[in-house]
């Protein structure tokens, strides 16, 4: 709903009345920005999932499709799931991609991966 909020003015005014009056979904404030996140605080996220799920599953052969739910300190995310202090990783998709990428990987980024057993 974060996109309907930040982009009301591009929207028609019936997607607006709907969202008022069936999902109660205002347009953001002049005070609300949406959250950009670098590139290294993503990757930072990314391998702070695969690390809580090494540590609780003892390997990081993941799944493509898995999800993992990482708890941050840092209160309200800004993400689309809505919920506050929970990021979203999709870990599978993104070793997936780690992976195919790793030629063009930062040597400290690859070896933090390789101190969780990373299959390349």
């Amino acid at each position: 709903m974060n996109a309907q909020r930040f982009g009301w003015e591009q929207l028609l005014s019936v997607q607006q009345w709907i969202l008022e009056n069936t999902l109660k979904v205002t347009p953001s404030g002049e005070d609300e920005r949406p959250v950009k996140r670098t590139q290294d605080s993503k990757w930072a996220a990314n391998l702070a999932a695969a690390r809580q799920f090494h540590a609780r599953e003892g390997h990081l052969r993941v799944p493509r499709k898995h999800v993992e739910h990482l708890e941050t300190e840092d209160g309200p995310t800004g993400r689309q799931d809505g919920a506050d202090g929970v990021v979203v990783v999709k870990l599978g998709t993104w070793l997936d991609n780690v992976r195919k990428r790793v030629g063009k990987l930062a040597e400290q980024r690859r070896a933090d991966l390789d101190e969780l057993g990373m299959r390349w």
